[in-house]
């Protein structure tokens, strides 16, 4: 009896590695973004063995790793619109945006504007400023910015999203003969963002974007968050910084009740466009 159940045992399949990450494969494509935790649980295997699944099957390019889990590549995509389509949107409102916040733009002074059509918006109402310094990796900037209002643009290198027109990377830059990378600072960061909520702060869909957006926050003594009204609501995937990191929501309607409230106590004035006058 007991040698014909070990026989029996020794039939049982056993789930090799090759299979368990094409099941992790496969998971992350039906629910499109998962933890370390909950595969880890899922599959009954340690944290640091379903880390170094991810890692490879984020370097064979079926998933794409984040921190602390990992995002299926679908899902990226389809949450990724591309730039020449998201002009078209809210056009209005963007440029009412753009508008407002060139007037918190000092001259002479040093900014930072991340990748966006709202950005580009802002870009264009530039063109009476003079002497300014920009750091961006909007890669569309450049053709849009006045020539008279700049005295010395730069582009943050890394990989290039084509669909955004735009890089990730870090925001740094080195320079020859230094070990080390320039300490960057800026007066005023003007960030456009995904969404914005009172719980989860300021928000993007793409996670490399997300830190790259945060760094610029962090190098500014004063930040500006450009989101129309349709970014209003539930947080995106990738958490951009804290409602309370930005001076500033430039947007073009008041916000709800329970984001307004949440800004207010976060001490982020809300600017508004002048209403239009009556007819």
């Amino acid at each position: 009896m007991g040698d014909r159940q070990s026989t029996e045992n020794s039939l049982q399949p056993v789930r090799l590695p090759a299979g368990r990450k094409a099941e992790i494969a496969a998971f992350v494509a039906e629910v499109d973004q998962v933890t370390v935790a909950m595969l880890s649980a899922r599959f009954g295997v340690s944290s640091d063995t379903i880390r170094r699944d991810l890692d490879q099957l984020d370097a064979d390019g079926i998933v794409v790793r984040t921190h602390g889990g990992a995002v299926s590549r679908s899902a990226m995509v389809v949450t990724e619109k591309k730039l020449d389509v998201r002009m078209q949107l809210h056009t209005t409102a963007k440029e009412k945006i753009g508008e407002l916040a060139a007037t918190l733009v000092d001259d002479a002074s040093v900014i930072m504007i991340n990748a966006g059509t709202t950005c580009l918006a802002l870009a264009r109402h530039l063109r009476n400023h003079r002497e300014l310094t920009i750091a961006t990796n909007n890669l569309r900037i450049p053709a849009e910015v006045s020539p008279k209002a700049v005295n010395d643009l730069y582009l943050f290198g890394g990989a290039v999203r084509f669909a955004g027109q735009s890089t990730v990377g870090p925001v740094s830059f080195r320079v020859t003969g230094r070990s080390t990378d320039l300490e960057l600072r800026c007066d005023l960061a003007l960030i456009s963002v995904g969404a914005v909520s009172a719980d989860g702060g300021y928000s993007t869909s793409n996670v490399s974007e997300a830190v790259m957006m945060g760094e610029m926050i962090a190098r500014a003594t004063r930040v500006a968050i450009l989101a129309d009204s349709s970014k209003f609501g539930a947080p995106l995937f990738a958490q951009v910084a804290a409602l309370g990191a930005a001076d500033y929501l430039v947007t073009d309607q008041e916000p709800p009740p329970e984001l307004a409230d949440a800004l207010q106590r976060h001490g982020v004035k809300v600017l508004l466009p002048p209403a239009a006058p009556a007819v």
